[in-house]
């Protein structure tokens, strides 16, 4: 689907109120409710809003520890990648997960209660996934931009 600019338009004030009428949704961007209500059904028909969903503030719901984790794979073999993307998918503390070039294969985001739950969460789930190499950890010394919105 090729955006055009009120799909924009109606994007930038979706991303940031998700919860906001097509009534007001529509007057916003200068449109019908009714034009307004067919384009968001375009997009998320198309594809291009997967999902509506609440941002958390990690911090005030007791997860005070933010961490980016780089993970190396021993080998790159079809079971390892299968089974470390299966095993992170079923982990609550990886928020995200992305697939990179560089020195690492993957690079999680980790949010836990504290230092001691991260330390647990590396024992008892990422140290005993069998095809991991080498783990490196930067701790999240303050957030800058976070869920940001996408503009063109």
């Amino acid at each position: 689907m090729k955006l055009e600019d009120p799909d924009w338009r109606l994007l930038r004030i979706l991303q940031r109120e998700g919860r906001i009428t097509n009534q007001e949704l529509a007057e916003r961007v200068g449109m019908s409710p009714s034009a307004c209500w067919r384009r968001v059904r375009a997009l998320e028909t198309a594809g291009v809003i997967r999902r509506y969903a609440a941002l958390l503030d990690t911090r005030e719901a007791g997860l005070g520890f933010h961490a980016i984790v780089h993970v190396q794979l021993l080998r790159h073999s079809r079971e390892n990648v299968e089974e470390f993307v299966a095993e992170v998918g079923r982990c609550p503390e990886v928020r995200g997960c992305y697939a990179t070039t560089g020195v690492a294969d993957y690079h999680l985001d980790v949010h836990c209660r504290d230092q001691d739950a991260y330390n647990s969460f590396m024992e008892r789930f990422l140290f005993r996934l069998t095809g991991v190499a080498n783990v490196q950890t930067n701790i999240v010394l303050r957030e800058i931009k976070a869920d940001g919105v996408l503009e063109p």
